[in-house]
């Protein structure tokens, strides 16, 4: 099994416990979250997509937004989590660069450069979740409160 991109790295010195998911990635998909929950058979409802979010007026201010691979990111209700009036998805290229990770395989784990981490609520509903563990065909099984430790993370209402 693949093992030793950042998010597991940071996983395994926090002693967290975790497990890992690995399927084979199509080259052709780009929805990759719906990718990972058809392949692993599991309730897109309890996979998560990492999304950077750019919450900057006068440069670019990122932030990183956790939601089901089944909804979507609503980008009013993380800028109010994150106390500003607008939030923008950020820059592909930026996200990749800020999180050391490429996109499609982008963890909140781990990342070059931690960013604040919202979390959508409904991750509470489950023992646990999955994320991306860093690389596209990868991820990670973790309790919610797990995930928001290890990203100094928060629970809020941002999916739709």
């Amino acid at each position: 099994m693949a093992t030793g991109t950042p998010a597991v790295i940071a996983l395994a010195a926090a002693g967290v416990r975790f497990t890992l998911h690995e399927y084979e990635h199509d080259p052709a998909s780009t929805d990759f979250g719906r990718e990972a929950a058809a392949a692993l058979g599991v309730d897109p409802m309890r996979i998560f997509k990492t999304l950077v979010v750019d919450i900057g007026t006068d440069r670019p201010q990122l932030a990183v937004g956790v939601v089901p691979v089944a909804g979507m990111l609503d980008l009013k209700a993380i800028g109010r989590e994150l106390g500003v009036k607008r939030a923008t998805m950020a820059d592909p290229k930026q996200a990749a660069a800020s999180s050391g990770y490429i996109v499609g395989g982008i963890s909140p784990i781990g990342q070059k450069n931690p960013l604040p981490t919202i979390i959508d609520e409904t991750a509470e509903l489950f023992d646990t979740v999955f994320v991306s563990a860093g690389k596209r065909g990868l991820q990670v099984e973790l309790p919610p409160a797990d995930l928001a430790a290890i990203t100094g993370g928060k629970f809020a209402d941002i999916a739709r």
